[in-house]
């Protein structure tokens, strides 16, 4: 049996099955560090508040989710892209779980959570509103290092990212305005947007917000392999180059995780109910969002690499833009902008378990003859469905 023809199981120490044993001390102990970072920025947080501050001044998140996302963003194969945008199917998917599914699912979590209308629930107004701007911004950032994570396609992760954000730009504020302002009016919860008539979002808002956390590190990815590979060729940038700069995409997450954590250290410990009040929404998001996702890949035929690309991409949030919305539109001390501080804080710990999920999904479930959105010709022919044309690699 052939190393690309075998059944891949937990004691198979195939590189593409994620099996533990092949991983390196960072990511074999990824759990650790990651709980370990979040618990570090919540002490130093509490222990010393003053410390948001500089934080802020220095824009020390920005930088840590830019450094996150570059490595993720240089070892794509910028040639395949309008292979990824040919694969209408894949696309047509991903513009159903963002803009249908994703969004409709926040609303409604939204309203059983924060909406009063279930018993023992109250309408908790500041934080309806932070869940519906966390809800329609699709993700562009941290998706790009789970998706890496799990082994997903870089490819696929950053054409559906760079897709779903050229309609992000346009439809932000319209989803916004009907779900947080239509809506609830429509259906008798004048209560929900009590003193609001309209939302000031504007298009150049959600641009910067895209140009700087997606635009500058796809901009370093793509000229990292344009000159990487006419400068010293493609075998140096994929066996020298892309290893060595993998680490920074960890090391990058577990600064951004202190400096996150930190900045709502005294709030997360003074205020442990609200936290888990918008916890419990967001992780049931999460976990909907990228089962129902993965499945809907797996259900068209796609390869385990595009389906987990498929699943990421649906799952995560654009938590940066909707944090900024928030912060513009009701303040920084504002119940809007607290609901949206949140989101990554628990994107983080579930979003990493789900990492884990799609791994043991690679493991355990036949993904022979899935073929969807295949980029290159290494599957058997044996397994290529009829309807399939795989496109060679490029040279």
């Amino acid at each position: 049996m052939s190393d690309l023809d075998h059944e891949h199981g937990p004691k198979c120490d195939c590189p593409d099955c994620g099996d533990p044993r092949s991983m390196d001390f960072l990511d074999k102990y990824l759990t650790v560090w990651i709980f370990g970072a979040m618990a570090i920025g919540v002490g130093l947080g509490y222990v010393a508040p003053s410390v948001t501050q500089p934080i802020q001044d220095l824009h020390l998140v920005e930088i840590g989710l830019i450094l996150m996302m570059y490595p993720p963003l240089a070892k794509v194969n910028y040639g395949q892209l309008p292979r990824v945008f040919s694969q209408w199917r894949v696309l047509g998917l991903s513009l159903i779980q963002n803009w249908l599914i994703g969004p409709t699912l926040m609303v409604t979590l939204a309203l059983i959570f924060f909406g009063g209308v279930v018993p023992g629930l109250p309408a908790r107004p500041e934080f309806f509103l932070g869940l519906v701007f966390i809800g329609m911004a699709r993700c562009i950032a941290m998706v790009l290092v789970w998706n890496d994570l799990a082994e997903g396609s870089s490819e696929y992760a950053a054409g559906l990212v760079a897709f779903n954000s050229v309609f992000q730009i346009v439809t932000y504020g319209v989803y916004i305005t009907f779900f947080a302002l239509f809506l609830p009016e429509a259906l008798g919860l004048e209560t929900l947007t009590a003193g609001i008539a309209e939302f000031n979002i504007t298009v150049m808002q959600v641009f910067e917000a895209i140009a700087i956390f997606l635009g500058i590190p796809f901009a370093a990815g793509i000229l990292s392999r344009f000159v990487g590979t006419r400068t010293k060729g493609t075998e140096w940038y994929e066996e020298t180059f892309v290893p060595t700069i993998d680490p920074m995409t960890l090391i990058a997450l577990l600064f951004t995780v202190i400096v996150m954590f930190a900045m709502q250290g005294e709030r997360i410990v003074g205020e442990p109910t609200d936290v888990l009040l918008v916890a419990v929404p967001l992780t049931i998001y999460f976990v909907v969002m990228f089962f129902v996702s993965f499945g809907m890949g797996h259900r068209i035929g796609a390869d385990y690499s595009t389906t987990t690309a498929i699943g990421f991409t649906a799952a995560s949030n654009n938590f940066e833009l909707a944090i900024a919305v928030a912060v513009a539109v009701f303040g920084v001390g504002s119940g809007v902008a607290f609901a949206t501080v949140i989101g990554p804080l628990i994107e983080v710990p579930v979003l990493l378990a789900l990492v884990y999920a799609a791994l043991w999904l690679q493991r355990n479930i036949n993904w022979r003859g899935h073929t969807t959105g295949q980029l290159d010709s290494t599957k058997p022919e044996s397994d290529i469905e009829s309807d399939s044309n795989p496109v060679p690699e490029d040279d």
